[in-house]
């Protein structure tokens, strides 16, 4: 799926998040015909984790279809593993409980305390997300 296509599906499915900027390869899930759901996979966001071998689930949004979350985590791993990557990795709201994460084998490595982020020159520099904490899942490959 093109990043544009997917992108489309997240600003009018995406409960608290904006379309992403870049991807390595973004997949849908189909449903009768119609895209239900979507992911977007690109490096990690944090550089300090960017190894070269971690894919990040940057977007992941569907139209509520059952089971539909845990379909996309599922398929995104296969694809990281058949691309080579050793991890894959992605942040949910730590007022989110991860239903899907645990129904797809992946496992909970690390909470973040939220915050926004700032530029060396003191600018903050994402206001256009949430702030509150986050949990970082992973599946190792």
């Amino acid at each position: 799926m093109t990043l544009k296509k997917a992108n489309e599906f997240v600003l009018n499915h995406h409960r608290h998040h904006k379309p992403a900027v870049g991807h390595k390869w973004s997949i849908g899930l189909m449903h009768d015909a119609e895209i239900v759901g979507v992911a977007i996979v690109g490096r990690p966001v944090s550089r300090h984790l960017d190894d070269g071998l971690t894919a990040e689930v940057t977007r992941l949004a569907t139209n509520g279809i059952s089971n539909g979350c845990s379909m996309l985590y599922g398929a995104c791993a296969r694809v990281a593993r058949a691309m080579g990557y050793c991890k894959i990795q992605t942040y949910i709201l730590d007022s989110e409980l991860g239903v899907s994460l645990k129904a797809s084998g992946w496992e909970l490595e690390a909470l973040s305390p939220g915050g926004q982020w700032v530029r060396n020159d003191g600018i903050v520099n994402r206001t256009d997300q949430p702030t509150e904490p986050k949990q970082r899942w992973v599946k190792y490959l």
